[in-house]
């Protein structure tokens, strides 16, 4: 039985990997949750051919005819920009749209791959198999189910659109230079490890320089999603963290806005 007002242990049941790891019991009184989302608004970044960024339209704000506040709008937003999830659909024709995937396929443990001295030096760097080895010399083997974030730093350069994608030429991606996941490690990650999710701190999960996607692609045949534009990943520890990825329940979506938040235990504890 859950109780809100204690605080009570939630148990979180991985079912997709039960097999490899037992279920995971957090004390919420004994845990942080960061917030790992970039608010939606006017600055929110979208890939620069997109023909349309964030829209709030006000419908209305301010008292009503019986005397009560009372506030709505509508948003208008693509369905790829700002925090965000790609479904398998969005590179992968047959695989499941936004409302397919299960829902259990958001929720699980997570490790976070930290690339930021690597990526400072080298802004088109990708991670590779031997980073993921490295990895997991210091940490133990990734485990099937797990939630792969990886940290480049380009966090901090949101919203300022050059600094962030490397470049911000109106209606073109083809000089765009930032850091992520590479094409080998991205294989070895969803067909060898069998992780459940992965997500990166910058635009794509395909570096800047990609033409062909293929990472994308990769995790799409997999029927793997990606969390893209994640931010506060410098606050997560490398292993340890439950990771909570809700995107918008879209009917036949190829994507949408998410909600990502993190539960991590208080140090000291």
């Amino acid at each position: 039985m859950l109780c809100l007002l204690r605080f009570a242990f939630i148990t979180v049941f991985a079912t997709a990997c039960a097999a490899a790891a037992p279920a995971q019991t957090l004390d919420l009184a004994s845990s942080n949750v960061i917030d790992l989302t970039h608010a939606f608004d006017a600055d929110t970044i979208y890939w620069p051919t997109s023909p349309s960024g964030f829209e709030l339209k006000p419908l209305h704000r301010g008292l009503n005819e019986r005397g009560f506040f009372y506030a709505a709008n509508a948003f208008c937003s693509p369905e790829h920009g700002g925090t965000h999830l790609d479904a398998p659909l969005h590179f992968g024709e047959g695989k499941w749209t936004s409302a397919d995937i299960p829902a259990d396929r958001f929720v699980g443990p997570a490790v976070v791959i930290d690339i930021a001295a690597k990526a400072e030096a080298n802004p088109d760097y990708l991670l590779s198999p031997a980073d993921i080895l490295a990895f997991e010399a210091a940490h133990g083997q990734i485990k099937e189910g797990t939630i792969v974030l990886l940290r480049t730093g380009w966090s901090a350069r949101w919203p300022n659109k050059k600094a962030y994608l490397g470049d911000d030429t109106p209606n073109d991606a083809s000089h765009l230079h930032f850091p992520s996941f590479g094409p080998e490690a991205a294989a070895l990650l969803v067909n060898e490890r069998r992780v459940r999710l992965i997500g990166v701190d910058t635009a794509s999960v395909d570096g800047g320089t990609s033409k062909d996607f293929f990472v994308h692609r990769i995790v799409a045949a997999a029927n793997v999603s990606g969390i893209e534009n994640l931010t506060h990943l410098d606050q997560l520890p490398a292993t340890g963290a439950i990771v909570i990825a809700l995107p918008m329940k879209i009917t036949m979506g190829s994507g949408g806005p998410a909600r990502v938040i993190a539960i991590v235990a208080k140090e000291g504890r």
